[in-house]
């Protein structure tokens, strides 16, 4: 059975509540039910974790780094100006697969720019919900 990490970055904890004609109506819990339901289909174990805090995202995907195969991730701001989340990604050497809720290339000039994009092998962004339920998707049938 393929092992994922799910990350949910800082304010993610927020959603439903945050600006929902932006990232919709649904609270974290209940993407993460969707979540489960999908892996449950795939046959995928998930474990997720959500933190405002940069250095217990790294904290945790360094922990988890032996137990996982893959990795999706919404850095959230962290999108933007963390190079050490970047090397943390790069670092554990798991194929990940940034994803974003709302369209960031459509957004404010600096949500444009992902620094962490590049340790990923992919990104999904502006489908809600569907982008999480996508990515995993590809990384369960994805060979490492």
């Amino acid at each position: 059975m393929k092992k994922i990490l799910v990350v949910h970055g800082p304010n993610l904890g927020l959603l439903g509540e945050r600006e929902p004609e932006i990232y919709g109506k649904a609270t974290l819990a209940e993407l993460n039910s969707l979540l489960e339901a999908e892996a449950k289909r795939l046959k995928v174990q998930l474990k997720i974790f959500q933190s405002n805090w940069e250095g217990a995202i790294i904290d945790f995907l360094t922990a988890e780094r032996k137990w996982a195969e893959a990795v999706i991730i919404n850095p959230g701001a962290l999108t933007h100006y963390s190079l050490a989340l970047r090397d943390c990604l790069s670092a554990i050497n798991l194929p990940a697969i940034e994803v974003h809720l709302s369209n960031i290339s459509a957004r404010e000039e600096f949500r444009r720019h992902s620094v962490t994009a590049p340790a990923c092998r992919g990104q999904i962004s502006g489908l809600g919900l569907k982008s999480y339920i996508l990515a995993l998707q590809v990384l369960a049938e994805m060979k490492r």
